[in-house]
């Protein structure tokens, strides 16, 4: 299994709020994760630190092996609930960071198995021998829009309210969590990343430039062709293939 990671802060944003952990947790297992944070100031930022490091440390401390596909959901999702908990309390400790939230979409992938939990519009992508598909559904206003028939494809990428968020980590004292379960038999990659980088590039992009090829030259070329396009986001991405 290889694993791979970057963030990038972009051309145009002051900050880099996107928060990315890849990490083993053990021989053929591993654990990423990628946040991208929201609010005033700094608060994006605090949101994304303090989302990922509740979500890779609550997974670290109670992941086993040997645990059934039931209980890896229930570890997921709880590790989600418990970052939700703490950024929203952070954010009632202090009025400039009131409102503030991050995406999350995290993947733990053991062995032929992959396990994908998210909130916001950050997305995870299976790419295998027969292409590219996104496994996640983006929590926003658009895709509301184009799921209920009205508005088209076309007119979702170019909406100028594409990137509100309907959900986020963070912003309410709960939060509703997407749970995806996958099992491959052949080569795969798992692709996690932030709307910095799946603005810019197409499945077909992201598909030939890091399926089959070096991890580590893939998520930088990923980020220097978001960069290329215009960098107006953010850019970060977090790969796990086997």
């Amino acid at each position: 299994m290889f694993l791979a990671s970057a963030s990038d802060i972009g051309q145009k944003r002051g900050e880099n709020q996107d928060r990315v952990v890849a990490e083993f947790l053990g021989e053929n297992i591993s654990v990423a994760a990628v946040c991208d944070g929201m609010g005033g100031a700094a608060s994006g930022g605090v949101a994304s630190q303090v989302a990922v490091d509740a979500f890779i440390g609550r997974v670290k401390e109670n992941f086993r092996p040997d645990m059934n596909d039931n209980s890896v959901r229930n570890l997921l999702m709880n590790a989600v609930h418990y970052a939700n908990t703490l950024v929203y309390e952070k954010s009632r400790e202090d009025m400039d960071k009131n409102g503030m939230g991050t995406t999350c979409v995290a993947a733990l992938v053991n062995g032929k198995k992959i396990f994908v939990v998210n909130v916001g519009d950050s997305r995870a992508y299976l790419l295998n021998n027969s292409g590219i598909r996104q496994i996640t559904t983006d929590h926003t206003y658009v895709e509301m829009l184009y799921q209920s028939g009205q508005i088209t494809e076309e007119e979702l990428k170019l909406h100028p309210m594409r990137n509100v968020i309907t959900k986020a980590v963070g912003v309410e004292p709960d939060v509703e969590v997407d749970y995806f379960e996958l099992e491959e038999t052949g080569n795969f990659s798992v692709v996690l990343c932030s709307d910095g980088l799946s603005g810019y590039c197409s499945d077909e992009v992201i598909y030939t430039t890091v399926f089959g090829n070096n991890l580590d030259e893939a998520v930088h070329k990923l980020i220097d062709i978001s960069n290329e396009c215009g960098g107006r986001d953010n850019i970060s991405a977090a790969i796990i293939a086997n």
